[in-house]
């Protein structure tokens, strides 16, 4: 278990999950509506949201996970503040080229300070003040902090938000060798960071857009409600990232050629009459990105003067690349491409409590007590459960569980007590099984 800081079972009873029964006006894409209903997210202005205590679990299990194969790829975390100064900008010559998502504040004192939409200046400043030999390279920072860009029309819940949590990730070596294996570390990084949260994740070649640069790969991940259409050869759903172990450290391009070789693109790339793949084999849906990464070379360690001493004693400017993950926008990402009819379907590694236990008579001793029972031997097992010890009728209580999507159900009631058994049900594909209280203890924290 790796998420040690949360609580491992809650009571809905005394837990705060306002669910909505209703679709909410003013959500137009599926995650928006469910996340409403949900109970995970409120808005509190255009485009910024308050975290609900469901909603905040899942966006803490993505975080993890993002963190864990960062460290993994021998990257190193920090962070820097939201609030950064735009003297670093002006070096860079991006605080007027930015344009209108970027909010300029100055404080007290009449300093010009931005909300930070990105942290190339700063982190190459960092660096620039502290990394002065080669010895010290190559490096690999990164942090998960809060992002603004001033969207003019915010929408889509958070999948298009004005103030987003994202993982970004900056690397500096010596020549283009160094940054290109660091890109390289990133892209394998980023595939086994979504195989994880149980996506299916398709990188492709995309343009550098303000970042700058002259690499690109975007990461989108396939859901029939996404915003972009995408056309990939179909051998390339059959890769598994995670069906053997990598070593960061050796050359990855063999690991990343089975993914660069096939072809990928989104509409705004594929052209029809020069696609190289048979129709029969091409597949055209629709997806979400939901990383980019970036090499650009010196773009900004020239402006801002990050250089170190070279093998020979000579000033080398350092090549740098860059490497977004959306974290908070993963979690809708995540719904659009995991939902029934009757509410999010979560994947096992990011739900925010693997069982549902349903308590169908909480008035009745005995039900109560082997209720109780179960949850205190699957908390024991290290299973995260959310009890429904609550008085609503069944039909409520297990819409409800239906709706916030956990991937498993355990119903505790008068007959299953009779008999000493316990029903369990797969939210994904809803089998539902009658165990021995045993039986349901093993399946559920297996």
């Amino acid at each position: 278990m790796t998420q040690g800081f949360l609580a491992p079972s809650a009571r809905l009873s005394s837990y705060f999950l306002p669910v909505l029964k209703e679709n909410p006006a003013e959500a137009q894409i599926v995650s928006h509506r469910l996340m409403l209903r949900a109970g995970l997210v409120r808005q509190a202005v255009a485009g910024i949201y308050s975290w609900l205590p469901l909603g905040y679990r899942v966006l803490k299990k993505i975080e993890q996970i993002v963190r864990e194969e960062q460290d993994r790829a021998f990257a190193h975390e920090l962070l820097m503040p939201t609030l950064q100064p735009a003297e670093l900008w002006r070096e860079s010559g991006r605080y007027d080229d930015y344009g209108k998502e970027m909010l300029r504040i100055k404080d007290r004192h009449e300093r010009d300070l931005l909300y930070g939409p990105t942290n190339e200046e700063l982190i190459t400043a960092i660096v620039r003040a502290e990394v002065r030999s080669y010895k010290q390279l190559p490096l690999t920072l990164y942090h998960i902090q809060w992002k603004f860009r001033d969207e003019v029309r915010p929408r889509f819940g958070v999948m298009r938000g004005r103030e987003f949590l994202m993982k970004d990730a900056y690397s500096f070596g010596l020549d283009y060798a160094q940054a290109r294996h660091a890109y390289n570390q990133m892209f394998v990084a980023y595939l086994r960071t979504f195989a994880r949260m149980g996506l299916k994740a398709i990188p492709m070649r995309a343009a550098t857009g303000p970042i700058g640069g002259d690499l690109s790969h975007e990461f989108i991940i396939l859901a029939e409600t996404g915003e972009s259409e995408v056309f990939c050869h179909r051998d390339l759903l059959a890769l598994d990232p995670l069906s053997s172990g990598v070593d960061y450290r050796r050359d990855l391009d063999p690991v990343i050629a089975p993914y660069t070789a096939l072809y990928a693109a989104t509409d705004e790339k594929h052209d029809a009459a020069t696609c190289p793949v048979p129709a029969e084999q091409l597949l055209h849906t629709r997806g979400i990105e939901v990383g980019h990464i970036f090499y650009f070379g010196t773009k900004y360690s020239k402006p801002l003067g990050a250089k170190v001493a070279g093998p020979k004693g000579e000033d080398m400017f350092l090549e740098m690349g860059s490497y977004g993950i959306g974290v908070s926008r993963l979690v809708g990402g995540i719904i659009e491409a995991s939902h029934d009819a009757a509410g999010i379907v979560w994947p096992e590694a990011v739900a925010p409590f693997k069982v549902g236990l349903v308590n169908l008579k909480p008035d009745d001793a005995q039900v109560t007590a082997a209720a109780e029972d179960l949850a205190a031997k699957l908390t024991a097992r290290g299973v995260e459960v959310l009890i429904d010890d609550g008085d609503e009728r069944a039909g409520a209580k297990f819409a409800t569980m239906d709706l916030i999507g956990l991937p498993w159900q355990a119903t505790v009631g008068p007959r299953g007590v009779k008999a000493g058994t316990v029903e369990v049900k797969n939210r994904r594909d809803g089998a539902r099984q009658e165990l021995s209280v045993e039986a349901a203890v093993n399946r559920l924290a297996g």
